[in-house]
């Protein structure tokens, strides 16, 4: 059962002042008002948090365990005015990020260093890493996720956006090789795959009518980075399965075009998580705020 503020503030009072007396002329209450708060909130707790005799005043177990918590929340609630009164709020401590390789270089590093800029008492911690990490076992406060999440009672998500990819190539490369109009034309064409662990990533599609093709490309060229794979097709090697956020601007300034435009990729969520906690860190949520903000335009 929450307890009111002005309350808990009166019982920390008497504890630090000694006696119900001087809490009472620090407070400026009687000294009937302080003992009638004090009984007040013994009631609502259940328990007896004073050892009271004629001369002395002692905390009891369960009032020394309260008096500890009490003392440390009323300590953030005013270093809470204190950052009001100064018009600002400034994240401090260390923040840990886990992010995907490729993604985390592009879009969630230069973020996190104009959020750096924004909170100079913050040290800010950027893991690269495309294997899921245990946030709790290895200390992470943030991760990006790429993909559906599984159930968690652990974990807390934001949606950032969606993941799409593009089969694409060069002008150059459909121009000497010919068109593609079919799936199966791909089997005519060089391709360049994505291989983790060494496991080919298939190319999972859909057509217009929903119907879904996971297609093993028959790939010369394999490779673990997408960042390597994109720099072999603008070489005019062949065709690939890209992320758009990595091709966005060679398809605007047409570098790179798109292949079987009619096959639309399975779309893939972008998440941020973090644990779940009693509270939330101050540096954790404005961390959140900031990412969901900046991938919501």
């Amino acid at each position: 059962m929450q307890t009111e503020l002005s309350t808990i503030s009166i019982f920390v009072t008497v504890v630090d002042a000694g006696s119900f007396s001087s809490a009472a002329e620090q407070l400026h209450l009687t000294r009937s008002a302080v003992s009638k708060s004090i009984a007040r909130l013994e009631e609502r707790l259940s328990v007896s948090l004073f050892k009271r005799t004629t001369r002395t005043l002692s905390l009891t177990a369960e009032g020394t365990l309260f008096y500890e918590h009490s003392q440390r929340a009323i300590a953030e609630i005013h270093s809470a005015e204190s950052l009001l009164d100064q018009g600002k709020i400034n994240a401090t401590g260390l923040l840990r990020i886990s992010a995907p390789v490729l993604f985390g270089q592009l879009y969630v590093a230069p973020l996190m260093v104009d959020f750096a800029q924004q909170h100079a008492d913050l040290q800010i911690e950027l893991s690269f890493n495309d294997r899921r990490v245990d946030l709790v076992e290895e200390g992470f406060d943030l991760a990006i996720r790429i993909g559906n999440l599984p159930d968690s009672h652990h974990l807390v998500a934001r949606k950032l956006g969606m993941h799409r990819m593009l089969l694409c190539a060069t002008p150059e490369y459909l121009h000497q090789s010919g068109r593609i109009n079919t799936l199966e034309d791909l089997q005519q064409h060089s391709t360049i795959a994505y291989s983790y662990s060494g496991q080919l990533q298939k190319w999972q599609l859909q057509d217009e009518e929903q119907r879904q093709y996971a297609i093993k490309p028959r790939a010369k060229l394999m490779m673990n980075d997408m960042q390597s794979i994109k720099d072999a097709v603008l070489s005019h090697y062949g065709i690939a399965w890209l992320p758009d956020w990595l091709i966005h601007t060679e398809l605007q300034e047409n570098k790179l075009v798109q292949v079987l435009a009619t096959f639309s990729s399975i779309n893939f969520p972008i998440h941020v998580v973090w644990p779940a906690l009693p509270y939330m860190p101050l540096k954790t949520r404005l961390a959140i705020d900031q990412l969901v903000t900046t991938f919501a335009k």
